[in-house]
């Protein structure tokens, strides 16, 4: 029975490895030709596997998509296990906009590609967001509106500031050419970046009445 187990283990591993691998090559295929314009055939190039090797896993390209979308939405959501009511405000949304804006940096690809499924009309992905994303949205709706009705922070709709927070820090991935092009055609540097996380920390928690926590934030 245990051989049987390390075998399942081991499977289980190497298909864990695989898709992975596919699905990091799928995101930089559909990130820089869409959905029309994307092949198994230059995903598996990209991936350096054989096409064969991607239907295993991914039987069509419309399966492959919505997994990588997915994929990109579940690492965004799980990245503020901080998102809690047990901090304050500020040190919260301090946190959570340093991960949205570090997500931007280091994953701008798959931003770019939930951007362009949502400007499509989210075919592949309404009945996801209607599921994952909303449930996620309306639980920190809660806990922001607590922290309206507390006094903690200024009466706003905690929608808007979500959307907002959203709005500004994917701008990084989602128009990353456009900031290197009025950076002078250089990429931000890490000094620059960090400027900017700082700055729109800054500015949304003086925009909402939590700057005065912004001791306990830093």
């Amino acid at each position: 029975m245990p051989l049987n187990k390390n075998k399942i283990a081991h499977k289980a591993s190497i298909r864990k490895k695989n898709e992975r691998l596919i699905l990091n090559a799928a995101e930089v295929i559909f990130a820089a030709q869409g959905f029309k314009g994307t092949t198994i055939s230059k995903v598996a190039q990209q991936a350096k596997i054989p096409k064969a090797n991607i239907y295993y896993y991914f039987p069509t390209k419309d399966i492959l998509y919505s997994h990588v979308i997915e994929d990109i939405c579940d690492f965004w959501l799980q990245s503020d296990d901080f998102f809690d009511d047990l901090n304050s405000p500020a040190e919260i949304l301090t946190r959570y906009i340093n991960a949205k804006m570090d997500f931007s940096r280091s994953r701008p690809l798959g931003s770019r590609i939930w951007a362009n499924e949502m400007i499509r009309g989210a075919q592949y992905t309404k009945d996801y967001v209607n599921k994952n994303v909303k449930n996620w949205l309306d639980d920190r709706i809660k806990i922001i509106q607590r922290w309206v009705d507390n006094g903690d922070i200024d009466p706003i709709d905690p929608r808007t500031l979500i959307y907002m927070i959203w709005a500004t820090t994917q701008h990084y991935a989602d128009f990353g050419m456009q900031i290197k092009i009025l950076n002078g055609n250089k990429q931000l540097s890490d000094k620059q970046f960090e400027t900017a996380k700082k700055n729109i920390v800054t500015i949304i928690l003086k925009g909402i009445g939590a700057s005065n926590n912004l001791k306990i934030a830093s």
